[in-house]
Parts: structure tokens; C-alpha cells; sequence
């Protein structure tokens, strides 16, 4: 079946996107640098979520209409919580012990959930991702659907498949899985081959192993012989009514993995979450992005893969430059993604030198 084909009844209005279309999509959160009018106006719907201290770290950014339904749950369930109006910060679930913050949080989102207080909670998952406080401690851990509604930080990991075919353009073939119908977030969309939400305390690589199995019945074997790290990727997404409910902020970070299959290994729908997967060229994949029928995080994944494979270059495209940045962004939330946030500088800094050098 080709991109074409999939986008018949799928997609009212046809659309042109552009690379840098696709990214700021995903990454849409406007920068204060460039965006100035943009990056203030968005703080006037936004409290900051701060960690114990006022100039602590940063957790997260909550709309106000859900900060005021924070503060209609009961204290007793939530616990303390202190606005600063004019700073807009929120200190909450500032427990003694993480295992106590974790069940104030629970508790928050239980509330939330019978009382029908957000779209986002009907997709209740029962899986707890992690809320950081460094680089390393985690603070607590919160219900994986009630994420978005606080703001922080959401950790996944993302692999695409692709099978070499030198008759094919770019000698290779991208495997694409279609999001299930029934999918509570971004139904029959487009996605990477295996993809998932890193829970807490979970290694990224055995994420990958556990979601290549149940999504793509891809074998442990398979994966720890073939898969491989390619590195992160960094941005703001904000949501829409296919995320389960408008204006939320997702802060990701992603670990990304490339697999070069063999042409007899096929990946098969095993726990109902993918529909089909097809086989496409790299020009019907670019053709199904163009057209948004890619769910926007996998949208982001497939272009970073299609740069680091050199189909798109700085030669043929005129926004390079910005599609790197909006790929890897500087966030200003703790946690793991900082250390290699600072590798890349790191390395950016000594080639900078490096050019100094040969230049004197």
C-alpha cells in the first residue's frame, strides 16, 4: 500500500509540509530568542512548577485552568500547595519522601480521573514515568496520561527499521507501522517501527526491547544483535484534542535507535497498538510527512533519521540549520537528558576550536 493510498479518507484537507513545517509541529513551544512576542504571550497562561526553593529547579509548566483544579482537589489528598502570583510558580507534592510525593500525585490524578476533570485521563494507562530533581534523583513518579496536565519532562524511546534494497532510491526501504484505530491518542496515524514511553526505573534499551516484542513481535535476539543508539532528540510539543486535550505541554526527550533488518524479517502487530506496517521508499515516507500523516513526535524521529542517513543535507535544504536546533533543544528541566545535552556541547565547542585553530 503506498502513502497515497493511506491518506485517502484519513485526511480532509490536503497539506504541503514543508521539513521545518514538520519539526516546529513537534517542537512548538516558541523560543524567547527569536519568538519574543510569542514566548511571553504563552506565559501569561502558564505557572511554572518549581522544586522546594524559589530559584529550585524547574519541573514543569501548568496551564492555569489546571492549576485551579489542582487547588480544588482536597488538601488532604494533595497536600500543600503555594502560588506565587507574581513570580507565577507553584510549589507542590513537596513530601518528605518520594515514596509519599508519588502517592500525593497518585491521589491527584485519581481525583482528576473519577471526577472526569480532563479529557487526557479517559486513557488512563497504570504506568508511572518518572518526575527528576537532578539530573539523577527522581522526585516522584506520575501516571502516565496525567503527565501532559503537569508539564514535565516525558522520556521514550523511538527505533526505525529499514531494510537496505539498493534498486530502491536511497537503497533502502523504511519499515511504517499505522497507529491503531483504537488508540486513544492520534488513532490510525503514522508512526516509527517500535516506540515507547520510558517508565520508571526502566533502562532505555530494555524499553526498546520490551515495546520492539509486544508491538513489532521483533525477537531480543533481533535487537540486541542489530539495534543500535544513534543518540537524543529534545522539544517542546504542544498538544491538540488528538492528544486527549488542547494546550498541554509536553517537554520529551526521546533515545533513538536505527535497526537495518534482514529482508526476510518481517515486524507483525502483536498486542493490538499497530494496525499494519508497510514497507515504503524513502520517497513515500517523505510524501506521507508532507502530507501530516505522520503522528508529530514520529514525524520528528523520521526526519532526524533522514538526516543522519544524508538524504536531507544542508545542500538541499534551506532551513537545515534550524531543523538541528529544534532537534536538539535546550531544555531547561533536570534529568537525564542534560548529561547529553552537555556532551554535545562539549563536542560542538572543541570542533569550534578546532576550526580556530586551522583558521590561524
Amino acid at each position: 500500500m503506498s502513502a497515497t493510498s493511506i491518506g485517502q479518507g484519513a485526511e480532509p484537507v490536503e497539506k504541503n509540509m514543508s521539513y521545518l513545517d514538520i519539526i516546529r509541529e513537534a517542537d512548538a513551544f516558541p523560543y524567547e530568542e527569536t519568538e519574543p512576542g510569542a514566548y511571553k504571550d504563552i506565559f501569561t497562561t502558564l505557572y511554572k512548577l518549581v522544586w522546594k526553593k524559589k530559584d529550585g529547579p524547574l519541573l514543569g509548566y501548568i496551564l492555569a485552568s489546571t492549576l485551579h483544579r489542582l487547588l480544588d482537589v482536597p488538601e488532604s489528598m494533595r497536600g500543600p500547595v503555594v502560588v506565587d502570583e507574581s513570580a507565577r510558580t507553584v510549589h507542590a507534592f513537596e513530601h518528605a519522601t518520594e515514596r509519599e510525593r508519588t502517592a500525593a500525585v497518585a491521589a491527584v490524578m485519581r481525583y482528576w480521573r473519577d471526577n472526569d476533570s480532563f479529557q487526557t485521563l479517559r486513557g488512563w494507562r497504570d504506568e508511572l514515568w518518572p518526575v527528576y530533581g537532578s539530573d539523577s534523583e527522581v522526585l516522584y513518579s506520575a501516571e502516565r496520561s496525567g503527565t501532559g496536565l503537569l508539564g514535565v519532562m516525558r522520556y521514550g524511546v523511538h527505533m526505525t527499521g529499514y531494510v537496505s534494497d539498493e534498486a530502491a532510491p536511497h537503497g533502502m526501504r523504511i519499515w511504517v507501522p499505522r497507529r491503531a484505530a483504537s488508540k486513544s491518542t492520534y488513532p490510525g496515524m503514522l508512526d516509527n517501527t517500535v516506540a515507547g514511553g520510558l517508565m520508571t526505573g526502566e533502562d532505555p534499551f530494555e524499553c526498546l526491547v520490551r515495546e520492539a516484542d509486544e508491538e513489532a513481535s521483533l525477537s531480543e535476539k533481533v535487537m540486541r544483535d542489530r539495534a543500535t543508539f544513534t543518540g537524543m532528540v529534545t522539544y517542546i510539543y504542544i498538544t491538540d484534542e488528538r492528544a486527549g486535550g488542547p494546550g498541554q505541554m509536553y517537554p520529551e526527550t526521546q533515545w533513538v535507535y536505527d535497526i537495518e533488518l534482514p529482508a526476510d524479517e518481517r515486524p507483525t502487530p502483536k498486542d493490538g497498538e499497530v494496525a499494519e506496517f508497510y514497507l515504503w521508499t524513502v520517497d513515500e515516507v517523505c510524501a506521507a510527512l508532507a502530507k501530516g500523516l505522520y503522528k508529530p513526535n514520529c514525524a520528528l524521529i523520521a526526519v532526524d533519521f533522514l538526516i543522519r542517513h544524508g538524504i536531507i543535507t544542508a545542500d538541499n535544504e534551506s532551513d537545515y540549520a534550524e531543523i538541528l536546533q529544534r532537534l536538539h533543544r535546550k531544555l531547561p528541566f533536570p534529568g537525564p537528558h542534560q548529561a547529553y545535552a552537555a556532551s554535545l556541547n562539549a563536542s560542538a565547542a572543541a570542533s569550534a576550536d578546532a576550526a580556530a585553530t586551522l583558521a590561524s
